[in-house]
């Protein structure tokens, strides 16, 4: 039997369905807050307390959610696909914690809400302890008096980026579940993947601006369509189905 790998993206989309806000409005501000003013390193530069808070507030609501069934799914097809001696690359935009937390192995290429980053020695502690946005916490490696958020902010090089590029050149299926299209170098990914002679699966509530003729549409909410999705995907690859 061929071995496939299959490189799945998700998006704010996957998500949303468990209520994890999302960052962005269609005016570009994130929770009432300029982009510029939270999400970067100079609003950091200019203001640590705000973008503390910020971040803070977020890391407080990943305790009142949790996986959905599109998040279940996902780590369930990783399962079977490997027992069936396929490859699964499973890679998030995300920053929260859902997809760790239903079983999945997962790369976060824009950082980890559970995360605080030493801004001096790059220490980096998993913390789900403090929670208080008006202090911050100090790193114990290294003595510095703060640690920042562990997100990849605008203008900031994106993690495991060598990692995706290598799973983007070997994937013989790409999936793109609850992304806009429009977040790059993320966006670029489903391009790359159909240039490569990749299969093609896009699901989103509406067609993101990367949407291509030749992809295999699937247009809803990320918990109703995509196990369903899933399901023709290993049936595609030659997975049993239970």
């Amino acid at each position: 039997m061929q071995s496939h790998h299959v490189l799945i993206l998700t998006g704010a989309g996957v998500s949303a369905d468990s209520g994890v806000r999302t960052f962005r409005d269609a005016g570009g501000l994130w929770e009432g807050q300029r982009v510029e003013d939270v999400a970067t390193p100079d609003g950091w530069e200019r203001n640590p307390s705000l973008v503390w808070r910020f971040y803070q507030e977020r890391r407080r609501q990943l305790r009142t959610v949790e996986p959905n069934a599109a998040h279940r799914a996902l780590a369930e097809f990783a399962e079977a696909a490997a027992e069936a001696g396929h490859g699964v690359t499973l890679v998030t935009q995300n920053v929260d914690d859902l997809h760790d937390r239903a079983g999945s192995e997962v790369l976060h290429m824009h950082g980890e809400l559970v995360k605080l980053r030493c801004e001096q020695c790059e220490t980096v502690i998993e913390d789900r302890v403090h929670f208080d946005p008006g202090r911050f916490v100090p790193c114990e490696a290294c003595g510095h008096a703060r640690l920042r958020p562990h997100i990849v902010w605008f203008g900031e090089v994106p993690f495991h980026m060598g990692e995706i590029e290598r799973a983007l050149r070997r994937c013989t299926h790409f999936v793109a579940i609850g992304t806009s299209g429009k977040v790059w170098p993320a966006a670029g990914m489903l391009q790359q993947a159909r240039s490569h002679g990749a299969v093609t699966w896009v699901q989103a509530l509406e067609a993101p601006d990367n949407l291509d003729g030749g992809d295999r549409w699937h247009e809803g909410r990320a918990a109703d369509v995509v196990p369903g999705m899933l399901t023709d995907i290993g049936a595609a690859i030659g997975l049993r189905q239970a």
